[in-house]
């Protein structure tokens, strides 16, 4: 989780832009004003080219990109969205806000979503997927889609941990219909909090774009105050100072991501030898973005001594196993809309691997003693 690591002068220079030439915080208008400058309209060209992306809508936080998202396919109260039981709770949130009935089915090896569960669990109320790429592993995006464009079901790819991550050579979140991103203080880059929605279909981008604006069109042949609408929205708006940040930010994104994959491969080479860890599967399609390297042990028992021995070295482990239930579905009593779908008892297979596995998060700035810890501990873990 790098991009708060990297934060320096061309963030600052980014911003310094708006503070003393523009003095616009708001994304759109003003142009009377702004001499020009429009950071989050920027940004979402940039952004758009780097993934090679059709269409991208810049938003205030992950959490509202996968609101975004949903409100484009104009689904009706009631109608099912299938997730995977890892993720954060901000996928099933939106789904609850959209009046949609989240479906939350079993992972794989993979901690991603199974295409095995996915098929049995369509019914004809189904009108979407959200796939997860967890902690920077692509889920089997091959099977996913061909299950999904035999049933015509859309996908939404929740990319908030995989941003820079390609599958088949594919940037993550362009593979399904939608791909949303997380730009919060933890992921690969960051505004502080900020999202960006991208589409392959232009109809799908517009809705977007007017609903995240109360349901402005934005028609040029008028102005705003009598601005042509269509239907409702919210205000999801992304505002100009995140962009200037997320543009700074995303100049680094390649180097962060080989940053990452390096120090992955630093930490696996040095554990690999070491009896009772298997690595988390993946295939050789996937070019991962490397936000955590997860292992995983014979037991929940050795998995919690390993997080133990990681922290009296001064290292922390992320999510798995010491805050799964903020990202385990099974877990999430608290929820109204999730309590009569018994999901503890229908999870368990979930349950299982989650339980038997430790995530270690990748910093970039990791020195070879750091690296040397994490070995030590597991060791003594384990031994």
């Amino acid at each position: 989780m790098p991009g708060y690591e990297l934060i320096n002068k061309e963030e600052y220079l980014e911003c310094k832009d708006v503070l003393k030439k523009s003095k616009t915080f708001f994304r759109m208008g003003f142009g009377h004003l702004r001499k020009g400058i429009y950071k989050v309209e920027l940004f979402e060209k940039k952004f758009s080219e780097h993934i090679n992306s059709k269409y991208a809508l810049g938003v205030t936080s992950g959490t509202a990109a996968l609101r975004v998202a949903i409100a484009s396919l104009n689904l009706k109260p009631g109608d099912e969205i299938i997730t995977q039981a890892f993720t954060f709770v901000a996928t099933v949130e939106a789904i609850i806000e959209a009046k949609c009935k989240p479906v939350c089915i079993n992972i794989d090896d993979t901690l991603n979503l199974d295409p095995n569960e996915l098929k049995k669990k369509i019914t004809r109320n189904t009108k979407a997927v959200i796939v997860v790429h967890m902690l920077g592993v692509p889920a089997k995006m091959d099977e996913i889609v061909k299950i999904c464009k035999n049933k015509k079901i859309k996908i939404i790819e929740d990319t908030a941990w995989g941003c820079g991550g390609k599958y088949n050579k594919k940037f993550l979140g362009t593979i399904g219909d939608i791909g949303t991103f997380s730009f919060d203080h933890a992921k690969a880059i960051t505004t502080g909090e900020g999202g960006m929605v991208v589409f392959k279909s232009k109809r799908m981008f517009l809705a977007a774009k007017a609903w995240h604006d109360h349901g402005h069109e934005n028609n040029p042949k008028f102005p705003r105050w009598e601005d042509t609408r269509k239907s409702s929205g919210f205000n999801f708006r992304m505002n100009e100072l995140q962009g200037a940040i997320g543009l700074a930010q995303l100049r680094k994104l390649d180097y962060i991501i080989k940053s990452q994959r390096k120090v992955y491969s630093s930490i696996w080479n040095s554990i690999k030898k070491i009896k009772g860890i298997k690595l988390r599967e993946y295939s050789n399609k996937c070019y991962i973005s490397a936000d955590a390297l997860i292992i995983i042990v014979k037991s929940k028992k050795l998995s919690l001594k390993c997080r133990e021995l990681l922290l009296k070295y001064n290292i922390s482990t992320k999510i798995l196993p010491e805050a799964y239930t903020w990202h385990f579905a099974g877990k999430w009593s608290h929820i109204q809309e999730l309590r009569k779908l018994k999901l503890s008892k229908n999870l368990k297979k979930s349950e299982k691997k989650l339980s038997r596995a430790v995530s270690i998060p990748i910093s970039i700035r990791f020195t070879k003693k750091k690296i040397l810890d994490i070995k030590k501990a597991i060791q003594k873990a384990l031994n």
